[in-house]
């Protein structure tokens, strides 16, 4: 891959400028504000999941959202990605209220998430799996697929995006797996498959449900490379993660749940020597 732009770049080759680059193709400046939660609030039959959860991403980083079982991390997860609408609060991504909107609609915008388990359709190839991932294809039309007429621009598209799949695998070291089926992969392969498929969507911020639950340690270093690579791209993550030395090392900021609300935000450093985090979630000192 020649440039930041080759790893998600959208069907035609160039980045979007509205949503993912400014006006010289560059992803846009770290330091700003990319997502916001203001004041969510989210009950499940009387019982309050999340409770007035604020906070804030700023592009480019890696933020790591922790916090004991029950603290609220995989609600809050669901209502910054649409799969649940807020009892209260909004949520602005990129300068936009997406409050209430549909996944699809959401992951369009450029956010997208990758869950705890890899959810790859095993019967189909590597290959097969990326490829089906960027949204609107000519392809998917019946008439564009079977006129004379749209055959042609069906077909230049295809090739495009076969050649940005190809760029992608080889960038997770798939590239070698292509024709295998996708059932056949390991937990950890699994998990950069779905990195992939992730990537071809031409998102603009990732947020990720336990990335290395069920990764081999060499996979792992593997899967944290290149999300620091991603990051130097441009790309904005939030983790959730239960691996307390993955968290302490690749995630600055950190953001820590506790019975539905943010008991503590900030470094490495300041979690890690915060009492209250301590008491309610790490259980002891956590090793520098």
């Amino acid at each position: 891959m020649s440039d930041s732009r080759q790893v998600g770049a959208d069907p035609d080759g160039q980045a979007d400028a509205e949503s993912n680059t400014d006006e010289t193709g560059n992803r846009r400046t770290a330091g700003e504000t990319i997502l916001a939660a203001e004041g969510l609030r989210k009950s499940f039959g009387g019982i309050t999941a999340v409770d007035g959860v604020e906070f804030e991403v700023e592009r480019g980083t890696i933020t790591g959202l922790i916090g004991p079982n029950g603290a609220g991390k995989s609600t809050t997860f669901n209502l910054l990605t649409g799969v649940h609408t807020p009892d209260s609060g909004r949520v602005r991504f990129d300068g936009t209220d997406i409050t209430g909107w549909q996944p699809d609609r959401i992951a369009r915008q450029g956010l997208v998430r990758s869950f705890q388990i890899a959810r790859e359709l095993e019967d189909m190839t590597v290959m097969e799996n990326v490829m089906l991932a960027p949204p609107d294809q000519f392809g998917e039309g019946f008439w564009a697929s079977v006129l004379p007429g749209f055959r042609g621009r069906v077909a230049r598209q295809e090739a495009e995006l076969r050649e940005r799949a190809w760029e992608t695998l080889a960038f997770f070291e798939l590239d070698d797996l292509a024709n295998e089926r996708a059932g056949s992969l390991s937990g950890g392969q699994r998990k950069l498959l779905e990195m992939a498929r992730v990537l071809m969507t031409d998102p603009e911020m990732i947020l990720l449900d336990e990335p290395m639950a069920g990764v081999n340690p060499t996979l792992e270093e593997k899967l944290l490379d290149r999300l620091h690579e991603l990051q130097e791209r441009g790309y904005t993550f939030l983790l959730v993660e239960h691996d307390m030395d993955v968290v302490m090392n690749h995630c600055d900021p950190i953001v820590v749940l506790h019975q539905g609300q943010v008991l503590a935000e900030g470094g490495p450093q300041l979690v890690r020597n915060d009492e209250r985090v301590l008491e309610a979630y790490l259980g002891g000192t956590v090793e520098s």
